[in-house]
């Protein structure tokens, strides 16, 4: 499948200002915090001794750290795992030095991530820029890798849903909840080819028997794409762009060719593309339910997430008015919050040891 890069994916709003990503991310943060006895558990019970005993520094990596705070609880919950597995050992292990890599796309405020780092952290910090479906690191270099709220944004587009002929042509949507099978294929085939190749990547740099933690937004098997909340949201935004539209205020061309570029998989086409990679063991996978956000903080969560991806395809004058409209169509929508799942993948999985 020959894929046409997405270049409307842009990182989370930088800065700490109203619309930034670090004021907005509550919500975020709530799949972080269920997750931590699920992390604490998967390294009390998954993590080879051998690992901790072997290497004095115990590298780590978050992929899609975004700016903080969040991905400074995650590392933290990491380590204190980590730890945690060290003093329980009948034979002491001494505990190691913990370098940590935060790693985004190379136009993350980076910024902003290291201005927040915590000032008392019990770890080394480094930053690393670029893409996590490709090689970032050296073979056979990390200990543990993790992943939150990231793996479900596309890298690209196939290349039919740019032909105007193709049914894969989305003409008058932005998303593919209430598409054609055609589009909805080429979404999920293209989030099979994303995970192809982060799991590929992953498992080049990843010391054998290391572990990786993933935390996708995701829903359950036989969920429609239509009834998933992030999903619908996406597509009230889409209805806003076609009201502008009808106002003369963005063309009706430029809706046709965008596409958001997210994808919601199920727990069963995540372990299909694992098995069919064959580079990991699946330790841990389970499902659990996303509090959603208060309905006056969602225009805020929206904007901080999605405004680069909007304003690289449409412009940055609309933007203002776009989540205004946004925000006074949530209003209207009583039964908003009583439709769409809103459910998170947790992933373990393990590096199978190479001969």
């Amino acid at each position: 499948m020959e894929s046409t890069p997405a270049a409307a994916v842009r990182p989370m709003n930088g800065g700490d200002g109203r619309h930034s990503y670090t004021k907005n991310s509550d919500f975020q943060r709530k799949a972080i915090d269920a997750s931590k006895e699920l992390i604490r558990k998967a390294i009390s019970e998954k993590l080879d001794i051998e690992i901790l005993s072997s290497s004095s520094i115990f590298k780590l990596a978050d992929l899609g750290c975004s700016v903080g705070p969040n991905t400074f609880f995650s590392v933290q919950n990491i380590i204190d795992a980590v730890e945690l597995k060290c003093q329980i050992q009948e034979k002491a292990i001494k505990l190691p030095e913990f370098l940590v890599f935060f790693s985004d796309q190379t136009l993350n405020d980076f910024n902003q991530l290291f201005q927040s780092l915590p000032p008392e952290r019990p770890y080394f910090a480094s930053g690393l820029p670029g893409s996590f479906h490709s090689r970032l690191f050296p073979s056979a270099f990390l200990h543990f890798v993790h992943s939150s709220y990231a793996l479900h944004f596309l890298s690209g587009f196939p290349k039919e849903m740019e032909d105007k002929s193709s049914p894969a042509w989305n003409q008058g949507r932005i998303n593919h909840s209430n598409a054609s099978d055609e589009v909805v294929r080429c979404y999920e085939a293209q989030f099979s080819k994303d995970l192809e190749n982060f799991l590929d990547a992953r498992a080049q740099e990843l010391v054998d028997g290391g572990l990786m933690g993933l935390i996708i937004p995701g829903r359950s098997h036989g969920t429609p794409h239509s009834q998933v909340f992030g999903n619908n949201v996406i597509e009230l935004i889409g209805s806003c762009l076609v009201d502008m539209a009808n106002k003369g205020i963005v063309s009706y061309e430029k809706i046709d060719s965008f596409n958001f570029p997210w994808y919601f998989s199920s727990l069963e086409q995540v372990e299909s593309i694992v098995h069919r990679t064959g580079f990991f063991s699946i330790e841990t996978m389970e499902s659990f339910p996303q509090v959603q956000p208060e309905l006056e903080m969602l225009a805020y969560t929206a904007r901080a997430a999605f405004e680069g991806i909007i304003e690289t395809h449409f412009g940055h004058e609309i933007i203002d008015d776009l989540f205004i409209l946004f925000e006074e169509k949530l209003k209207e929508s009583s039964s908003f919050y009583e439709t769409g799942e809103c459910t998170n993948l947790f992933i373990l999985l393990k590096r199978i040891v190479t001969m």
